[in-house]
């Protein structure tokens, strides 16, 4: 993604209590208002319903990778076991299944923590060395947020967009402008 897609100049309301906050962003978007993203100190209950989010298809990318796992595991296995070495020992078969369960187990669940995380850390940017855009830095300690794009704006929707959040119980409204490629 180029830094000129990202839009540089924001609407911030800040709120200081959860119950309040899920009100105002009832409110909002009943009227209609776009909310370019929703930051807060701590999990809220009922946020992602409150904001329309979609469910997420993390757990779909998690079976996917832990088949893999177990796909792997259990190949590679069965090629050790009946090509590549096999050995008879005892009179046991060739390709002793219930002993590859445990392995199987672990792979499988290996894959799918590792393959979860990574696509949690690549779908929301949280790679090494980025650099995140903080809209206000109370929002990691006591306050939650709800962030504008006002890029899309005109001016009188900007002042209805500052008017509705101090209607909602906003504690403070402000305007927040980055500089051109800062905290992508």
């Amino acid at each position: 993604m180029s830094n000129t897609t990202l839009p540089n100049k924001f609407v911030v309301g800040l709120w200081d209590h959860e119950e309040v906050y899920l009100h105002a962003i009832e409110h909002i978007r009943h009227k209609g208002i776009e909310i370019y993203d929703s930051l807060t100190p701590f999990p809220v209950h009922g946020l992602e319903d409150a904001l329309g989010l979609k469910e997420t298809r993390l757990h779909t990318a998690g079976f996917f990778f832990g088949a893999t796992g177990t796909t792997l595991a259990l190949s590679f296995m069965t090629w050790v076991m009946t090509t590549n070495y096999p050995i008879d020992f005892g009179g046991k078969p060739y390709w002793p299944v219930p002993s590859f369960i445990p392995i199987t187990f672990e792979m499988t669940v290996l894959f799918a923590a590792w393959g979860m995380t990574l696509t949690y850390l690549v779908r929301n940017k949280l790679w090494p060395g980025r650099v995140p855009r903080i809209y206000d830095k109370r929002t990691t300690d006591d306050r939650f947020a709800l962030v504008f794009n006002a890029e899309k704006l005109t001016d009188a929707q900007i002042a209805e967009v500052k008017s509705l959040c101090q209607t909602e119980g906003a504690v403070e409204v402000k305007d927040k402008v980055f500089a051109e490629g800062e905290g992508l």
